[in-house]
């Protein structure tokens, strides 16, 4: 357990493979400042959520806060729901560890963006209404479809999830001083009082405050470093190629990853897997339509893109600062600290206790966030797409669906408080890893040939996403991180951490073939629904409109 939070604070951010060792992990003392500051961010939220209630009565508001949200809101939104915690505290530890190396991370979430922009986004939003398996069972039948879309949509979530809740029991266990079971809890509370009462309008509004807050204070933070740096970049690099203890290495990229296939196999899951997070793709129905989508993608990527220069800036800041400072080394110029809280304990250098309480508040809230939009999520796939669509053959009164969406809220509230306790003393880091494999592995093959391939089939698509859905989860089971670290077997089946370089191409090729050789009835429907389909998602003609409330 002493590992478990700087690994997987380091592979939240990073989805594989890459933690740091983190001995001698304490519970702090109580901060006053860090929880009354905490307190006063759940308070405004909770009276937003209340705000929202009215607004989330139907599915539209439930789901897409009725389709009201403009580009600028919902493109800050995502970049909240984006941003974890972990993502700002891992990437930062990483470019403290690895310096150039770190950005390996940022760079590949990035890079997903475009694809969405450009392939993605206004697409989406012309062919569905609340869910990703609306678009993939436009045209295909929808039962089988939306099964296996439901399944890896909900596996994606249950593991992005369960890393979450983990990290927030670990997290607010060292800053806030609060018991790990504590924390869990009451994560899951506010989890399921935001969904449940608030819905989408009120997850997007925590998500925005969410996202001002944490950009403010790493600005800050990347303000106060160049600062003290003398806004002098020279200085900046200087500095911190004296203190790391691997010099100029840092400057140099390469020594991260084991092998060009481990980073390939890396750049495609979070490439790909970007694409494909349904937690994710659900915000482009929040917008009125594709231009607003288009809006929100840009706003997304530009704020996200300034969030990983200032996690760029504090990384090399925190080597600069506190591995040149006697009060933060060892005696032989490692960093005396846990390597993954550098970012906070950089916080308390540059602005004292109240900053500190303010980026320990923040870091929190940021998980409530994103839980969040995890639950709505996966409320979207339990009622709309397999209690309606497949249940109810999508004839279903619309208070039952509303009542079924609440009850599914509140169950992955308790599963997900279950899960992070019954997971306190295991190694879940590969759980986010898991999300994005899958992600990139299963929902994005099936998503992408959808809108682009006339020749796909209900069977390609289900059997296809169905062994590939398998295959990359064997894959995972089998790696190193898993048959060795876990369950202690001396050498891996499968040699690589990594699976997306192996598990995409198998669910691609696997979709192709039995598309191909489907001479079905059902086969020839789903080809001749093509045209259609291509017609409304380029045109937008007969989308869902806003709701008025």
């Amino acid at each position: 357990m002493k590992k478990i939070l700087g690994i997987f604070l380091g592979l939240i951010s990073a989805g594989f493979g890459a933690g740091f060792d983190m001995e001698n992990v304490v519970v702090s003392e109580f901060n006053p400042i860090a929880v009354t500051l905490f307190l006063i961010f759940v308070l405004a939220t909770l009276g937003i959520t209340y705000y929202s209630n009215k607004k989330s009565q139907s599915a539209s508001g439930f789901y897409t806060a009725g389709g009201n949200i403009t580009g600028m809101q919902n493109g800050t939104a995502i970049a909240g729901d984006f941003m974890s915690a972990a993502s700002f505290l891992g990437i930062t530890a990483l470019v403290f560890t690895n310096g150039f190396d770190g950005l390996i991370y940022s760079i590949g979430f990035l890079a997903g963006w475009p694809i969405i922009l450009f392939l993605i986004a206004e697409k989406f939003r012309n062919l569905g209404k609340f869910t990703f398996a609306d678009i993939t069972a436009y045209r295909l039948e929808s039962k089988p479809i939306r099964i296996i879309s439901a399944v890896s949509a909900l596996s994606v979530i249950v593991f992005y999830l369960i890393a979450q809740m983990v990290g927030a029991g670990q997290l607010i266990q060292i800053l806030f001083g609060l018991p790990y079971g504590a924390a869990v809890i009451i994560v899951g509370i506010l989890m399921i009082c935001y969904v449940t009462f608030g819905g989408m309008h009120a997850t997007t509004w925590v998500q925005i405050i969410k996202a001002i807050l944490l950009l403010g204070g790493a600005t800050f933070m990347a303000i106060m470093i160049l600062y003290l740096t003398k806004f002098d970049l020279s200085y900046y690099f200087n500095q911190a190629i004296q203190n790391h203890l691997q010099g100029e290495k840092i400057m140099l990229p390469g020594g991260f990853l084991p092998d060009s296939i481990s980073a390939i196999s890396l750049g495609l899951a979070l490439m790909f897997g970007t694409a494909g997070l349904p937690h994710i793709l659900m915000r482009f129905f929040t917008v009125k339509d594709a231009k607003e989508a288009r809006k929100s993608v840009f706003y997304a990527t530009g704020l996200m893109g300034y969030f990983y220069i200032l996690t760029f800036i504090i990384g090399f800041g925190a080597i600069a600062l506190l591995l040149g400072n006697p009060q933060f080394t060892n005696v032989d110029g490692s960093f005396n600290g846990i390597t993954n809280m550098v970012a906070i304990t950089l916080a308390k250098v540059l602005g004292g206790d109240i900053f500190y309480g303010f980026i320990s508040a923040v870091a929190f809230a940021t998980i409530l966030a994103v839980v969040a939009g995890l639950a709505i999520s996966g409320a979207g796939a339990i009622s709309h797409d397999l209690f309606v669509n497949v249940c109810k053959n999508g004839v279903c009164d619309p208070k039952l669906e509303m009542k079924v969406t609440k009850i599914s809220t509140i169950g992955i509230g308790i599963f997900a408080i279950l899960l992070g306790i019954i997971f306190e003393k295991q190694n879940v880091a590969f759980t986010v890893g898991l999300a994005f494999a899958i992600a990139a592995s299963v929902n994005f093959p099936i998503l992408l040939l959808s809108i682009y391939w006339k020749n796909l089939t209900t069977k390609g698509a289900f059997w296809g996403g169905l062994i590939g859905l398998i295959s990359v989860l064997v894959m995972v089971i089998l790696s190193p991180s898993i048959w060795i670290k876990s369950f202690g077997f001396s050498e891996a089946i499968f040699p690589y951490d990594h699976p997306a370089i192996f598990s995409m191409p198998i669910t691609f090729i696997l979709i192709y073939i039995i598309s191909k050789l489907d001479n079905s009835q059902r086969a020839k429907i789903d080809k001749e629904g093509f045209a259609a389909q291509d017609f409304r998602a380029q045109s937008g003609v007969g989308i869902s409109e806003a709701v008025a409330h």
